[in-house]
Order: C-alpha cells, then sequence, then structure tokens
C-alpha cells in the first residue's frame, strides 16, 4: 500500500511539473512577445523597405532574399528552394496627366504585366467602347480604335460606397441607386457581349485594331480604393484609373469634350527568371522527422504593398519563429516554415512544396496558415479532421482567454478546397488549418487594392495572432500523441456527400506563351 502511494505520488509530482514547464514557456511566449515585439520593425522592413512582391518582379527575389538573412540573423537556417520559373516584369513610373479640356494629374496606375509606353509616352484622346447590335457591328467599329486610349469599363453611378448610402441617405433614393446602378451592371455586360470577345480577348482586338493603350476602373466598392490585378494586353499599356477620375473622363467623353490624356508608363520586361519558396526551420531534439509547420504566402499584387495581403501573415509566422527560437529553442519535433511564392495565382509555391515533398507529408502534426487581413483570429475549422476538436482544444486551453474569448470553431467542418495555401496540404491529409481573421474592411479596402499598405496593420491584433500560433506550435510540437488523420466524408452545400480536395499541381512556368 505505501509503494502504491509512493507510485501516486511520483505520478502526480511528475505531471505537475511537466504543467509548470509547460506554463513556463506559454509565460515566456506571452511576455517576449508583449514586452519585446519585433513586428513593427519587420514589417517596416519588407512592406515600406521592399514593398509589393508581385511573382516575377525583382521585389519578390529580394523579399525571399531579405527573409533568409533576417531568420539567420536570429540563429535560424533558412534557404530559398526553387520550384518554377515566372515571366519577369519590373513596375516603373506610371504618369497619367488630362491635358485638355483642362489639366488634371489622374489617379490611377499600370495593371501588372503591362506593357510600356514608348520612352516619351503616349498623349491621346479618349474614347469609350460603344453599344453595338452585334460582334459584325463591332468589328465595323474596330478602325475608329486606333490611335485612342479605350475605355471598357462601366460607368459607376457613385463613388460613395453603400454602408455611407444606408447611414445617410433616405430609403427610397437608396433603394433607387441599386436598381439603377443593377440595370447598368446588366447593360454594361450586354455591351461587353456583343462585342464578340471576352474580357481577356477584347484588350488584344483593340490593340491589334491600333488602340494605343486601355483604360480601366475595377472599383473595389470602398473610398478611394481599387483592385489591381494583370493586363492581358500584349502591346501597349492597360491603365486603371481611380473611381474619381475615371468617371471624370468618361463624363467629358459623353458630353463632347474629347479629353485627351498624356500617359507614360514605364514599366520593363525582365526575361524569364526563377520563382522560389523561403524556408526556415528550428530542429526538433526528439523527434527531428515530425514536424510542426507554419505557413503563409510570401507574394502579393502590387496596387499597394500587400500589407494585409498577405504581408501579415508573413510577418506573424516570422515573429513567431523568432519568438520560439528565443523561449523554445529545443523543440520536440522540428519546426518548419513556408513562405509561398504565386499563392495568387493559384496557389503554386505550396502545390510545388507538396508535390516536390512527398515523404514530408504524413510527418505533418500540424499546419497553421494565416492569409486574410490584419485581424485577429474570429475563426477556426476542423477542416474535416474528425478528432481535430480533441488535439486543437487541448492546444487552444493553454491560450490566454483574452486572445481566443471570441474565436468560433466549426468541427469537424468541411476541408476548405482553395483560397489559400494550408488547402494545397489538406489535399494530401495533413491536418493543416486556417487561422482566420477578423475582417476589418479587408475584401473593400485592402484585398488587392491600391489601399493595401503599412498604415492599414492592426499591430495589436497581430501581436495577438502571434502568441496564439507560438503557443500552438508549442503545444502541437509538446504533445505525446501523434495527431489523429482520420477524415470525415465531407458534405456540400446541398447537404449531400462529396469528396475529399484532390491534390493538384502547380503551374511551375507562369505568364510565358
Amino acid at each position: 500500500m505505501k509503494k502504491h502511494y509512493s507510485l501516486l505520488l511520483l505520478l502526480f509530482v511528475t505531471l505537475f511539473s511537466f504543467a509548470q514547464a509547460q506554463n513556463d514557456v506559454i509565460d515566456k511566449i506571452v511576455k517576449e512577445e508583449e514586452s519585446n515585439s519585433q513586428l513593427q520593425k519587420i514589417a517596416h522592413e519588407l512592406m515600406d523597405g521592399i514593398g509589393p512582391r508581385l511573382v516575377g518582379s525583382p521585389g519578390m527575389k529580394k523579399a525571399h532574399d531579405w527573409a533568409v538573412k533576417k531568420y539567420e540573423s536570429w540563429g535560424i537556417p533558412a534557404r530559398n528552394e526553387k520550384w518554377g520559373e515566372w515571366r519577369g516584369w519590373e513596375r516603373g513610373i506610371t504618369h497619367i496627366d488630362l491635358v485638355s479640356p483642362w489639366v488634371k494629374t489622374l489617379a490611377g496606375t499600370q495593371l501588372a504585366w503591362s506593357p510600356p509606353t514608348p520612352k516619351n509616352g503616349v498623349k491621346a484622346e479618349v474614347i469609350i467602347l460603344p453599344e453595338f447590335a452585334d460582334s459584325l457591328a463591332f468589328q465595323k467599329w474596330l478602325p475608329n480604335a486606333k490611335g485612342k486610349l479605350v475605355m471598357i469599363s462601366m460607368l459607376q453611378p457613385t463613388g460613395r460606397p453603400d454602408y455611407n448610402w444606408k447611414e445617410f441617405a433616405t430609403d427610397s433614393s437608396f433603394s433607387k441607386l441599386r436598381k439603377d446602378r443593377d440595370e447598368m451592371t446588366r447593360a454594361w455586360y450586354e455591351r461587353l457581349r456583343k462585342t464578340g470577345f471576352g474580357r481577356r480577348e477584347l484588350p488584344i482586338a483593340l490593340e491589334d485594331a491600333g488602340a494605343l493603350g486601355i483604360v480601366t476602373s475595377y472599383w473595389s466598392q470602398g473610398f478611394g480604393a481599387n483592385k489591381i490585378f494583370g493586363a492581358y494586353t500584349k502591346k501597349v499599356p492597360t491603365i486603371d484609373l481611380s473611381v474619381e477620375d475615371y468617371g471624370l473622363v468618361y463624363r467629358l467623353v459623353e458630353s463632347g469634350d474629347k479629353p485627351v490624356i498624356n500617359l507614360v508608363a514605364e514599366s520593363k520586361e525582365t526575361g524569364v527568371v526563377p520563382t522560389f519558396n523561403t524556408i526556415a526551420e528550428i530542429k526538433g531534439t526528439e523527434k527531428p522527422d515530425e514536424y510542426v509547420m507554419l505557413s503563409a504566402h510570401f507574394d502579393s499584387w502590387d496596387g499597394g504593398t500587400g500589407a494585409t495581403d498577405n504581408g501579415t501573415g508573413t510577418i506573424t509566422m516570422m515573429e513567431t519563429m523568432r519568438v520560439l527560437k528565443k523561449v523554445y529553442p529545443n523543440p520536440k519535433r522540428t519546426i518548419l516554415v513556408g513562405h509561398w511564392g504565386s499563392e495568387e495565382q493559384g496557389l503554386n509555391g505550396s502545390r510545388a512544396f507538396v508535390e516536390d515533398h512527398p515523404d514530408l507529408m504524413p510527418k505533418i502534426q500540424a499546419l497553421f496558415n494565416q492569409d486574410n487581413g490584419t485581424g485577429r483570429v474570429a475563426n477556426i475549422s476542423g477542416q474535416g479532421f474528425v478528432d481535430a476538436y480533441d488535439y486543437l482544444g487541448r492546444w487552444m486551453n493553454k491560450v490566454p482567454n483574452d486572445i481566443k474569448k471570441d474565436i468560433k470553431y466549426d468541427f469537424p467542418g468541411n476541408p476548405g478546397g482553395g483560397g489559400s495555401d494550408y488547402a494545397s496540404f489538406l489535399a494530401t491529409g495533413v491536418p493543416a488549418f486556417s487561422l482566420s481573421s477578423l475582417s476589418w474592411s479587408y475584401g473593400n479596402y485592402t484585398w488587392h487594392t491600391n489601399l493595401d499598405t503599412y498604415d492599414k496593420i492592426v499591430f495589436d491584433d497581430v501581436e495577438d495572432n502571434v502568441i496564439l500560433a507560438a503557443i500552438l506550435v508549442y503545444m502541437a510540437s509538446e504533445d505525446d500523441k501523434s495527431t489523429s488523420k482520420e477524415r470525415r466524408v465531407p458534405i456540400g452545400r446541398n447537404g449531400e456527400p462529396t469528396s475529399w480536395p484532390e491534390q493538384r499541381s502547380p503551374t511551375r512556368k507562369g505568364g510565358i506563351d
């Protein structure tokens, strides 16, 4: 009996000591991030110092090299892994001036991969794509585009976002706006349809007819915000104007004032360039061939500086690695972080990593990905793993309540088929989880827009995300159990069973004809 009591006491002391050691590490994680956060410094170096990270651009390569050096300065081995090639393109100066009927510098920019203007720019009258009876009528009109800048986006009836109308307008006025806008949108799509060309082919048809440039406006439904994506033209520039300036020029055309724009766009092609993922690791001690992963895509569109898509995900994972290296330098399992290239063109970097490292996938204990903006984490799904509630629940139990109290969970959830890089790993059965954040008007104001810049980062929220991610990684690394990979049969929107997402190969040679 005495021996039995002694064994129980020893077990209690051992468990108490283990729990105390766990709590000590977690306390150190919280203290390090709250008292010594490097987030603002990292964000400044990346977003302000390097800028946007369009795949194939010099900025993307510069960012990869910077990340490797930054990790090495923290004592964390890092490397750039080549996974493909892309069309190289470098943005230069864009200057757009209305010179007639009066003078005004217009707010706008080239779209990514747009051809440049001649060295001294072009000066040309602006015209609107007119209405056509059918595609034959469009073909007859096409010679009119020669020597002109052609507007191919709809005139927005308002530059005020809907929430502004809802706050101040009468109900009848707001209803009228929405009705008019819906009718205008349908009419514009019909106008485009009658050309006989899709949105990718129409700009090419216009440049082939001698147009000197294409003028668009992809308003993001927020004050001052436009989406900036890629151009389809091969010979002449495509520019995007703000909703305000696009409307100004459009109305001048409509009223017969024949506005003239002077356009200078100095981008250049840089040939075919290699594309990379940046990988860093803290080697495990007891189970070095098992892995816990952090994940965030490194590339961005280049209308802004990619601050919330996905600069905040990137700095979250970098700072998490810095904190863990300092307070948990000898993890049980190896901790890996992946900064993926070309997520924006189809999860290419992470899909390439998965495809190139098939032996690694079954050894991943868990992966945590962050992508959608600067907000604190608000939602975590079990992604279809039957037992995710068990191990995620145990790990989350150690997260401070002020960080986790408002997080919503969906267990077992359904596997995500796309949207961000966790999906590349899910397709192979890796327990890969998205740390989905609060909006902060992400969709309207910063997602792929000209306003996605450093000043939109909410560092208090990102600090919370670092603490959350660091504790999850620590707990996953220390867990005596390997995570269950048992998966449910996904349920579709119609309530019927569907299939688990399939692994897809990346585009390894992008933007190259």
